[in-house]
């Protein structure tokens, strides 16, 4: 589960292949934040209202969307040269960590990932559902973070060998253009999970 592409492992992947690791590590943070805040929300019941009132998870798809577009549009317009070698500019870790949380919590996926995953392995002959429910979704942010982690190494190792190719400053402001307009693209196409 934790490997499988969807918005946020693309997203760590390509700041990754665009800034290096430190900018995909920052991100990843981001990204972390926003699965604890999901994972306790489910725990407190936040799937639940996303199932009961459909238009609110629709509304929280289509603002994550249209973020992920406007970050698309201020790649494309990133001001690198086409003839330059090194690296996009760095940013700092508040924005990195920023846009990450974002990206994170606006894929209102994630919290009906979790109000139907999470459950399944509740025994509540074991104690109490709600602790249960909280430990199993730590663990699960805890392998997400090892599996981000990996890809985002591998992501910048890759970045790392081709970066001194021609053209590669501006080819870097695609990619992470182009990713970011899929990555929104599969977030505002896609339906709404059935009940």
């Amino acid at each position: 589960m934790a490997l499988s592409p969807g918005p946020n492992l693309m997203y760590l992947a390509s700041r990754a292949i665009c800034q290096g690791h430190r900018a995909g590590f920052s991100s990843l943070a981001g990204v972390c934040t926003g699965m604890l805040a999901y994972v306790i929300a489910t725990t407190l019941g936040l799937s639940a209202i996303f199932q009961a009132v459909p238009v609110a998870y629709d509304i929280v798809r289509m603002l994550g969307a249209g973020y992920l577009v406007w970050l698309a549009i201020k790649a494309f317009r990133s001001p690198s040269n086409a003839l330059a070698t090194s690296a996009l500019a760095p940013e700092a870790f508040a924005v990195l960590f920023r846009r990450g949380l974002l990206t994170c919590l606006l894929n209102p996926k994630l919290v009906l990932t979790y109000g139907a995953l999470l459950p399944q392995f509740v025994d509540v002959g074991q104690g109490s559902v709600l602790w249960q429910t909280l430990q199993l979704g730590l663990l699960q942010v805890a392998a997400a973070a090892g599996a981000h982690s990996c890809v985002i190494l591998g992501a910048s190792r890759i970045a790392a060998i081709v970066r001194g190719a021609p053209g590669f400053a501006r080819l870097q402001s695609y990619v992470l253009g182009f990713a970011l307009l899929a990555i929104a693209a599969r977030l505002g196409l896609e339906r709404r999970p059935a009940s």
